[in-house]
């Protein structure tokens, strides 16, 4: 059965960046995933999806400044993360849910929404 590890989040000063790493425990060629986020007594909240056909769907908010990218060889989902903001400080979420998946645009996830999620990794943004 599918699952993910999440990896490659810590602190960062605004303005900085982080990349996240997912990484796949099996072929994720037929696989949407994507990445969602959550802090505590918060809802949680979709980030991006990256479907079959190579393309990035991100949430409303992102606004350019985090990409998802995918090293297919190595079944590796990225988060690069670009001019962080204090509020995007949270527990960052990978998923793989086979396809298919409808892409719901501005939210950052698909219909139905990915579960299946892994353990997470942290992000923290200091001033």
């Amino acid at each position: 059965q599918m699952h993910v590890v999440e990896s490659g989040g810590g602190s960062a000063q605004a303005g900085g960046s982080l990349r996240l790493s997912c990484a796949a425990s099996e072929d994720s060629d037929q696989y949407c995933m994507g990445w969602s986020r959550e802090v505590p007594g918060r809802e949680r909240e979709g980030v991006g999806v990256f479907d079959t056909s190579g393309s990035a769907s991100y949430a409303h908010w992102v606004k350019g400044r985090f990409t998802i990218s995918k090293d297919k060889v190595k079944n590796i989902l990225f988060l690069q993360m670009n001019n962080l903001k204090l509020e995007d400080s949270a527990m960052y979420y990978c998923a793989a849910e086979p396809s298919p998946c409808i892409v719901v645009p501005g939210r950052g996830n698909v219909d139905p929404p990915l579960g299946n999620w892994g353990q997470g990794t942290q992000v923290t943004v200091s001033s």
